[in-house]
């Protein structure tokens, strides 16, 4: 990456789109302090969890993930169990990275291992190659086990030394998902921790107080396009378009978490007045607790 000048990206149209993206990053964060973090990093977390799953075809219902959370033998099916480790993973992440205020390569090898359930680490194995579809390979990640991790030291040295690219974090980020999407450094499990790797940069970044921005649901929604650009990137050297795709997934989805976190803020507001009118048990503990776990 260290390779790409930054002034490239100081295009008009990325500048323009940087802006909106950020302002509206800025609005998120301010109103997220007004909810309890676990409120949100709970609900908002099980929400990224099943739309990242989904992008690599591990698909269940809301309603089982939180019935599951407060009834973990009621059979559960494989996809909900494993969309629930997907938030533990998340939590994992962001208390390393809430602690230490690094990125590092074993933070990312302990964040997989949460998904998976293993401790395999980098892979030691050829990656799959991906193809068009003629049958054509377009593309093969790194295949020798100390290239992938000559690769990884050098993005861990690129996500925390802010030195090495003189760039927005945001345009960074994009960068940093698309280098760790190509190297591919596990034998599963690589979509949906670069995922998660988005966001803890946001939080280190300071761009975000917890982690509550997700771009799976955007990615879900324009999957055509995210394979697309990562593919161009590499074929075209077309950053500018991977980048500006990236801004418009953080400015869209940080819109429309605004907006949910308002109706949870207005939900929790009208329970708190509706128990303490009515009832006799009305606290605190209770209500953040009913948002907390829904199927309390």
């Amino acid at each position: 990456m260290e390779s790409l000048d930054p002034a490239r990206f100081d295009t008009p149209a990325i500048l323009k789109r940087l802006a909106s993206s950020s302002c509206a990053l800025a609005e998120l964060k301010g109103v997220a302090t007004s909810i309890p973090k676990g409120i949100l990093i709970n609900t908002l977390g099980l929400q990224e969890a099943k739309d990242s799953s989904e992008i690599e075809n591990i698909v269940t219902t809301h309603d089982e993930l939180f019935k599951d959370e407060v009834l973990p033998d009621s059979f559960a099916s494989p996809a909900a169990k494993e969309v629930l480790r997907y938030r533990q993973a998340l939590r994992v992440g962001y208390e390393q990275v809430r602690t230490t205020g690094l990125i590092t390569s074993n933070y990312l090898i302990a964040i997989k291992a949460e998904l998976e359930r293993n401790n395999a680490g980098f892979r030691k194995l050829p990656g799959t190659a991906i193809k068009d579809g003629a049958g054509r390979t377009v593309y093969l990640s790194p295949q020798k086990p100390a290239e992938i991790v000559r690769l990884m030291g050098e993005l861990e040295r690129f996500v925390n030394d802010d030195a090495l690219f003189a760039a927005d974090p945001l345009i960074k980020m994009a960068l940093i998902l698309h280098q760790f999407e190509s190297i591919h450094p596990f034998y599963d499990g690589n979509g949906r921790t670069g995922r998660i790797l988005n966001v803890l940069y946001l939080v280190n970044q300071g761009l975000l107080n917890i982690p509550v921005l997700y771009l799976s649901t955007y990615i879900v929604q324009t999957k055509a396009d995210y394979y697309r650009l990562l593919q161009a990137a590499r074929d075209q050297n077309a950053w500018e378009d991977w980048v500006l795709y990236i801004l418009r997934a953080v400015e869209e989805t940080a819109r429309q978490t605004l907006i949910t976190v308002n109706d949870i803020k207005a939900a929790l507001l009208d329970y708190k007045h509706r128990i303490r009118a009515g009832y006799k048990f009305y606290s605190q503990d209770l209500i953040n607790n009913l948002f907390m776990h829904p199927y309390t």
